[in-house]
């Protein structure tokens, strides 16, 4: 008889019972908080199942056991011979000894190896809009902190502002710098959790038209001068002129020198030189 092996026991848990001695086998932890995110012991549970999630069942040398299913809105599962088990809110371990009692008291086996893994976590997720490179909906398994959310959505993009505001599900937001996230410790990398919403503000821009290489809107970094915004436009063309920078702030057109600073929302348009 062949022994079935799970395809998604190399990368995700995989808990296996065997025998009345009840040896675990697990190729991989069940996902949980880690310890090292310094997360509240009551948190480091194994994860608990929940509707739109994917899982593989199987028992160890019968083919016809083994499922690969999607727990439905109910929170139910349909699998072969037992039929509606009900999974969210579970555990693997508990549903997979569930579903060896099933099997037991059913007559199907005597003594099943049963398996129970995650294959797609679909309940658990965290919306990340705004300036990132990938947003939209990020699965989540566990606990992560605001900097993994953030490059699981493709890191900040070149848009990006240093302002970061993760909202919680009961309304209440907190700020937080990209920067600060990205080079100082846990504690000043909030936790992010299933239903959290992070929004990545756009930075403030300036406008650049006219005789300049590379027209268009730019972030300003930092204090940023007119001599530094003609670089970020690509430079003056061959008909451009440093000596003719027009600034429209506010409505209001006025000369600009090569050491103004600029705003937000500031526009240049730079002229032609005479000959």
């Amino acid at each position: 008889m062949r022994t079935l092996v799970n395809p998604m026991a190399a990368t995700i848990a995989a808990l296996m019972l065997v025998g009345s001695g009840s040896v675990l086998a697990q190729t991989a932890p069940t996902p949980a908080i880690p310890q090292d995110q310094g997360t509240p012991a009551d948190q480091r549970a194994a994860y608990a199942l929940g509707n739109g999630d994917v899982i593989e069942t199987a028992v160890i040398g019968r083919t016809d056991f083994t499922a690969r299913v999607q727990i439905q809105e109910d929170g139910t599962v349909q699998l072969p011979f037992v039929g509606t088990v009900p999974a969210a809110g579970r555990t693997v371990l508990d549903l997979r000894d569930d579903l060896r009692s099933r099997l037991i008291r059913g007559g199907y086996l005597e003594n099943p190896a049963v398996s129970v893994a995650v294959a797609s976590y679909a309940s658990r997720y965290v919306t990340v809009l705004g300036q990132v490179n990938q947003p939209g909906v990020v699965p989540i398994d566990r606990a992560y902190r605001l900097s993994e959310i953030v490059a699981r959505a493709g890191g900040a993009s070149n848009q990006a502002a240093d302002s970061i505001t993760l909202t919680r599900p009961d309304g209440t937001s907190h700020a937080a710098s990209l920067r600060t996230i990205a080079t100082a410790g846990p504690a000043q990398d909030p936790e992010v959790g299933s239903g959290d919403k992070v929004f990545v503000a756009p930075a403030a821009a300036f406008y650049i038209y006219g005789q300049v290489n590379a027209p268009g809107s730019y972030p300003i970094g930092g204090e940023m001068t007119v001599r530094m915004a003609l670089a970020r436009g690509g430079g003056l063309t061959a008909l451009g002129s440093a000596k003719r920078v027009k600034l429209v702030r506010g409505g209001t057109e006025a000369k600009a020198s090569l050491d103004d600073v600029i705003r937000p929302d500031d526009v240049l348009v730079i002229g032609e030189r005479f000959f």
